[in-house]
């Protein structure tokens, strides 16, 4: 099965310029975890999670009305094409240890992909949820 069939879109997305504030309101409003951050090119500059908000943000003493998502988010990002088999996925998600992906066509952001929708369409994660896993403490 191919990544487009599974693909979440359209993606919802936030400038760099925007505040922390604003990402998390539209993270609570649409329910999700993580949001692309884009240029007015559609091009995939990083990506905010709500992990990012409380780590980056607030457990660091900034104040969210004022910090802008470029100062927390991750640079550096995963991204995949559309025609990649979903099983691919899920390995370079459990290689990796991420649980949601980007998916780029002609370098801009047409869709996302999260651990989820790959276990909704049975593809193969227990390797990739395992390795995942792999690194929570138990405490």
């Amino acid at each position: 099965m191919k990544i487009r069939e599974i693909m979440s879109q359209p993606v919802i997305r936030i400038g760099a310029d925007e505040t922390v504030e604003v990402a998390a309101r539209t993270l609570t409003h649409y329910n999700i975890g993580a949001l692309p951050v884009c240029g007015s090119d559609g091009r995939v500059r990083g990506l905010v999670t709500d992990r990012d908000l409380v780590t980056r943000c607030l457990a660091a003493g900034r104040n969210p009305s004022n910090t802008k998502v470029s100062q927390i988010m991750s640079g550096t990002v995963v991204g995949i094409t559309p025609d990649l088999e979903t099983g691919d996925a899920a390995e370079i998600m459990g290689r990796r240890q991420i649980r949601r992906l980007p998916v780029l066509e002609n370098e801009r952001l047409c869709g996302m992909v999260s651990l989820g929708d790959l276990t909704r369409a049975e593809a193969d994660t227990g390797q990739a949820l395992s390795q995942i896993s792999s690194n929570i403490r138990k405490d």
